[in-house]
């Protein structure tokens, strides 16, 4: 039976609330689990720290079986198994007592939150969106900066009022419910069970198959240059920017004050949506993505600078954070759409897996990297200037590897098409 309203429209809905759990919970919660463990226990930051990392790296190695978990168990039920392993987790970060305890947790809420993570929602909305994906997809990334929006005040307020062993047990419970009921009454649909087609086309786009057409080992994905690139760009510009924005709110603190630091947080959030509308207003057909992802970063760069103008006149950080913030979504989501356009739709999954996987290993080590670039230095002016420093260099480096490979790409095409035009003279002669 044909629904008459095309179900992808639902799909994407679900996976916004699931991206707005996922970084809720398991991006954005950490630096708060964090501090709470600290003044719950006394531990050192250096101990509890290393959990926030060990988060971070343990999920790589799910995100990079999730096709093969994906076809094996199915994406409802390694959706909904993730969402109650991050719940495990978050908990038992709230009441652990010795820091084996919370490594265990770190390394639950590791595995689990990267199954509502970026691999996820990119595999969720692919069935039901091709030629419509770039907006579809800019709109489910919404929910991941809605997350930190939301969730992050949350978290805190919970906390406050009712402790973080109340905080965890409430939201991680909520998070499975919905998480639940999106996958079995709404992620267990396909177009092809419905009756429908990608986009909500009349008829479905052919498929040619090309010997080429296969899916990728691990190996013959690090083979190409295509993948190396956009890998090596996309560690580099989000290790630049998860490092920077792990210490943007105490370098503003300073400047500004804790309450308008704190309200600047979550501008730098809330432009990331707006990033993510022009990006894909500008991502029309025949676009050169590998360059609208330069222009990105470049805009990121410039807001990273004016941080220098904070010493004169601190009024400058709203601007920066907006240009800052401006990239914060399209860091993650711009990366799987180039590799659409560049790789079969086959091998397309095991590109975005690995790629997210690398980056996020990358930008595990960022905070920790930044944070021993400030403490080299006593004054706290010279302190900035070298975070910033260091935060623009490797954007310079990001734009490079998307912008390489990008023009590989245009000469080796202009030289093809110099290459046909004596044949296509000749024959006309």
């Amino acid at each position: 039976m044909k629904h008459r309203r095309f179900f992808g429209k639902t799909v994407l809905a679900c996976t916004f609330i699931l991206a707005m759990i996922g970084w809720g919970v398991g991006f954005y919660g950490p630096p708060i689990y964090m501090q709470a463990v600290m003044e719950r226990t006394g531990w050192p930051i250096a101990q509890v720290s290393t959990a926030v990392t060990l988060h971070f790296l343990s999920g790589t190695v799910v995100i990079a079986n999730l096709p093969r978990l994906y076809a094996r168990f199915g994406i409802p039920a390694i959706t909904l198994l993730g969402s109650i392993v991050l719940g495990i987790g978050v908990n038992t970060w709230a009441q652990a007592n010795q820091l084996w305890v919370l490594y265990a947790g770190a390394v639950c809420s590791g595995f689990g939150w990267v199954t509502l993570g970026a691999t996820a929602v990119n595999t969720l909305i692919a069935p039901w969106y091709v030629k419509d994906r770039p907006k579809a997809l800019g709109k489910a990334y919404n929910g991941a900066s809605m997350g930190g929006v939301i969730f992050s005040p949350l978290w805190v307020l919970l906390i406050e009022r009712f402790g973080f062993v109340m905080a965890a047990l409430v939201i991680s419970v909520i998070a499975v419910l919905l998480i639940g009921a999106f996958a079995l009454l709404v992620f267990n649909k396909s177009p092809q069970s419905l009756g429908q087609h990608p986009d909500n086309a009349g008829q479905p786009e052919p498929a040619p198959i090309s010997p080429s057409a296969t899916p990728w080992t691990a190996m013959q994905t690090f083979k190409s240059s295509s993948f190396r690139s956009l890998a090596t760009g996309m560690s580099l510009g989000l290790f630049a920017q998860i490092g920077l924005i792990a210490h943007l709110y105490s370098i503003l603190a300073g400047r500004i004050g804790a309450h308008d630091a704190a309200l600047a947080m979550g501008l730098a959030t809330a432009s990331a949506m707006g990033g993510r509308y022009v990006a894909a207003r500008l991502m029309t057909q025949g676009a050169n993505r590998r360059h609208l992802a330069c222009l990105g970063y470049a805009i990121q760069l410039l807001g990273t600078l004016m941080l220098l103008g904070l010493a004169f006149h601190p009024s400058v950080a709203w601007i920066a954070v907006v240009l800052i913030g401006s990239g914060i979504g399209n860091a993650t989501s711009l990366p799987p759409l180039i590799a659409q356009v560049e790789f079969s739709r086959e091998q397309t999954a095991r590109v975005i897996a690995l790629m997210v996987a690398i980056s996020q290993a990358t930008y595990a080590f960022a905070p920790a990297f930044f944070g021993l670039v400030r403490a080299g230095f006593s004054d706290p002016d010279h302190a900035v200037a070298a975070v910033v420093t260091g935060a623009v260099v490797v954007q310079v480096l990001a734009i490079l590897a998307f912008y390489r490979e990008g023009a590989v790409r245009l000469l080796r095409g202009s030289a093809a098409v110099s290459a046909s035009s004596p044949k296509r003279k000749s024959d006309a002669a």
